[in-house]
């Protein structure tokens, strides 16, 4: 069966959570040490879409499988048409398409709301996302040393763009 890209709802936070959480727990692609509550996902989810930011889903056989969303970069005015984007795929659906195919239509959502720039921030030894990301388009931009602290150790961020066209 094939994979369904729609606007979220607040009824998927608890599988979006799920995603969320493994990836806090077990790895460094998101820099917080304690698992989110329903409660904080649900007002993230609301803050994005109240500000026109889309949220979207991945779903195959009516499992959210994924989602991808965008938001602010940096909060100066001139920032207003760079975000800084995230995707992430459920642990056991990785190496199927679904990152990509969220990726693409995060970048047209960016391209319809007249967006000149996407941005992702990687932990530098996430050589899979740098070289996901490099497939889908964008560039290495930058590395910053020692910039987050989990698991015990120091971790380098690496910042990926893509210019819209």
């Amino acid at each position: 069966m094939s994979i369904i890209i729609r606007q979220a709802t607040v009824e998927d936070m608890p599988s979006v959570l799920e995603i969320v959480n493994h990836e806090i727990l077990h790895s460094t692609s998101i820099y917080d040490y304690e698992p989110r509550t329903l409660a904080l996902q649900n007002a993230l989810f609301h803050e994005k879409t109240e500000r026109n930011f889309p949220f979207i889903v991945a779903e195959k056989n009516g499992v959210i499988v994924g989602f991808g969303t965008y938001g602010p970069f940096r909060f100066k005015e001139a920032y207003k048409f760079t975000v800084e984007h995230s995707v992430y795929v459920h642990k056991d659906y990785t190496g199927n398409g679904i990152g990509s195919t969220l990726l693409k239509e995060l970048i047209e959502l960016a391209k319809l709301n007249q967006l000149h720039t996407m941005i992702g921030v990687i932990d530098s030894e996430n050589k899979g996302s740098i070289s996901f990301h490099e497939r889908m388009g964008f560039k290495v931009s930058g590395h910053l040393k020692e910039t987050g602290f989990k698991f015990g150790r120091w971790l380098d961020s690496v910042f990926v763009q893509l210019i819209l066209k």
